[in-house]
């Protein structure tokens, strides 16, 4: 059965192309707008990975990663956040609060798909 990716993301352009490549490289892929919509999809079925952008509307991705790994249910669940804000401080926020990586835009996909599959354990 194929890993779940949860993408969100308030940019249609990079939701669009993360889609493709993670369905391109055999995941099975639902995607997020905002912290709202993002904490529902993990209600409905939760996914294997996350990419979770940092600015968005409706809770920030600091917010949906701090609220997701006060849930037990979901310390198994990978979270990559993607960021414009490459400084030490963010990237140092976000680890803090529970994510596993932090990507800083604009990335190369190829560099994306290769943490994805080395967070789910396929590289």
């Amino acid at each position: 059965m194929p890993k779940r990716i949860l993408i969100v993301d308030d940019e249609p352009n990079i939701v669009l192309s993360l889609q493709f490549l993670m369905k391109k490289s055999g995941y099975e892929v639902e995607t997020a707008t905002d912290g709202e919509q993002a904490l529902e999809a993990v209600e409905r079925q939760q996914p294997d990975l996350m990419l979770l952008d940092v600015m968005m509307p409706r809770k920030d991705g600091y917010q949906v990663c701090q609220i997701l790994r006060e849930r037990e249910e979901c310390a198994n669940m990978r979270i990559v956040m993607l960021t414009a804000k490459g400084r030490d401080v963010e990237r140092e926020k976000g680890m803090s609060l529970g994510a596993d990586d932090y990507i800083t835009k604009p990335f190369s996909t190829q560099d994306v798909i290769n943490k994805v599959s080395e967070m789910l354990g396929e590289s």
